[in-house]
């Protein structure tokens, strides 16, 4: 539940503190003592969206803090999938300050974002107000009571995974069932394709392989004519008499010389003669096998034209036109299967379908049982509420088979005696509307894992017995979970068992909002205030103790 709630800096409120307790606690004040202000720092510990409007004139931040104690296992289980846990005492501190650029929360002590702390937000407080009526008036969120009640809740995960295993075989279907024709272009197409690339053999890298191979014989003349210069050099030729002639006759003219270190040129003529002779046979060897002379240029820059062609047509390279022949030839299976898919998925398909008409006769079913348990519930409290002719009933139709089943749902009333049931929306006014709200949240009470119910301004549009009588079934609701209502009405404050007052004061023309719990003569003079006003007479007070002491 609500333990209590800090608010610094938001609108009117400069600083507050609210303690909150078990059992049924309201809030009252005058219009514009900030009773809006208080669910809106609620909504912003929830997780809601907020607004810097919020943050008091002048002030750079504004800061929400709320301490939960006694959560639900459900809540601690949320907690725990989202990486927290309660404090030492048992605790679950939320804080959220609100900054002019953004903001920051922290989920005892760490840090947490906002879809974080509004999914643990949404299983810790209900805030139920004229926008939860709007709700109830849309047909389409019907089947969510009706749903919750009968503890739907597994039986709608079977019949949308089967719902969804459906879809998915139809349109798997879809995808074979093609009319021949088009068939028949689909499977020429294909063999084309395939044929084309099978034919040109490709293997990602080849490209590559064969332009340097290009390249090479490119160069192939240049270096032809590079090794007969050398060896001509070394040789000679017919216009010069080359290296090897001219190291015989210095080798000659040397040998006619008498003395060892002519002896000594003369042997290293020699060995430079014997070193040439190898390089020459070596040049010799180079240009009679150049490799780069028999490769066809032709040949090469055929396979690359082909190359090119077909890998620009299929994906722009080797690799992707081999994906492309993969996936082609996987279609082109697929098609020659068809017939044979196709029996197989429409086999499966109507499997499938009787799987989920089933699962959608017995949601519907579960849905009418409950549906005549709620009629009767709220019925009865619609009666207590001062509602003594009204009738309610719950339309289930087959419809659409749809993610949620396969029923229209829409809850039907009747306020007065002889007429007959209609559409919430058509007939119901905003006072009664906030009572049959606040019959289906009673009826609901019990199936909701929420630990604290927060009714703002439910009393919209009752007054004298019948609100009396809304007082009276949240008391009773507070019995099972923590209730908090804002309210204008001294019969629903009455029965308060925490009675918080929302005072406003203006001071150095600064407005400032602050609470405070009231107790015995504070109580019943603001119950008086709420039934007359600013006159408060003896006989008012006296009607206001009595009010309180018969709500006891």
């Amino acid at each position: 539940m609500l333990k209590s709630l800090h608010i610094e800096n938001i609108a009117v409120i400069e600083s507050t503190d609210i303690d909150f307790t078990y059992g049924f606690n309201v809030l009252t004040g005058e219009t514009g003592a900030g009773k809006s202000i208080i669910i809106d720092a609620i909504n912003a510990v929830l997780g809601e969206r907020t607004s810097k409007e919020l943050i008091r004139t002048g002030c750079d931040s504004a800061l929400v803090s709320a301490v939960f104690c006694d959560i639900s296992d459900y809540s601690k289980a949320v907690l725990r999938e989202n990486g927290y846990e309660e404090d030492a005492e048992g605790n679950l501190i939320i804080t959220r300050r609100l900054t002019q650029s953004g903001g920051s929360i922290r989920i005892n002590g760490m840090p947490a974002t906002a879809g974080i702390l509004k999914e643990i937000g949404r299983n810790l407080i209900n805030i139920h107000g004229q926008h939860d009526n709007q709700s109830l008036l849309n047909p389409d969120n019907h089947y969510i009571y009706i749903d919750r009640l009968a503890d739907n809740s597994k039986l709608l995960d079977s019949y949308y995974d089967e719902f969804h295993h459906l879809n998915a075989v139809r349109k798997e279907l879809a995808g074979f069932e093609t009319d021949e024709a088009q068939k028949a272009r689909e499977i020429e197409l294909l063999n084309y394709q395939i044929k084309e690339i099978t034919d040109a053999d490709l293997k990602p890298g080849e490209a590559e392989e064969l332009k340097a191979k290009l390249r090479l014989a490119q160069n192939a003349q240049k270096t032809a004519d590079a090794l007969k210069t050398a060896y001509s050099y070394l040789n000679g030729d017919e216009e010069n008499d080359g290296a090897f002639s001219g190291i015989r006759n210095a080798q000659k003219e040397l040998s006619g010389c008498e003395g060892d270190e002519y002896r000594l040129l003369e042997q290293k003529m020699g060995e430079a003669l014997l070193n040439l002779d190898d390089v020459a046979a070596s040049l010799r060897r180079m240009f009679n096998g150049d490799e780069a002379s028999l490769i066809d240029v032709g040949s090469l820059s055929d396979r690359l034209d082909t190359i090119y062609k077909v890998s620009m047509k299929y994906g722009g390279s080797e690799q992707s036109a081999v994906e492309f022949l993969d996936n082609a030839s996987k279609r082109l299976r697929e098609i020659e299967l068809s017939d044979e898919k196709i029996i197989e998925l429409s086999a499966e398909l109507d499997a499938s379908t009787e799987r989920l008409v089933a699962l959608g006769d017995k949601l519907t079913d579960s849905r009418k049982s409950a549906a005549s348990s709620f009629k009767n519930d709220v019925i009865g409290i619609l009666r207590f509420l001062n509602m003594p002719d009204a009738e309610f009933d719950v339309s289930i139709t087959k419809g659409k088979y749809t993610r949620r089943g396969c029923d229209n749902i829409e809850f039907l009333i009747g306020t007065n005696a002889g007429e007959a049931v209609k559409p919430l929306s058509k007939i119901a006014s905003g006072g009664e509307l906030s009572r049959v709200m606040l019959a289906i949240k009673s009826v609901l009470a019990d199936n909701d894992d929420v630990d604290t119910l927060i009714f703002d301004e439910i009393d919209s549009g009752i007054s004298g017995r019948a609100a009396e009588k809304v007082g009276h079934q949240l008391k009773a609701l507070s019995s099972s979970r923590q209730t908090v209502c804002v309210t204008h009405l001294a019969q629903i404050a009455a029965f308060a068992s925490n009675h918080l007052l929302i005072e406003k004061s203006v001071v150095s023309d600064r407005t400032f909002t602050a609470v405070k719990s009231l107790s015995g003569d504070e109580r019943i003079k603001e119950i008086a205030r709420i039934m007359a006003g600013s006159n408060l007479s003896d006989n008012i007070y006296k009607s206001a103790k009595e009010l309180l002491e018969r709500t006891f």
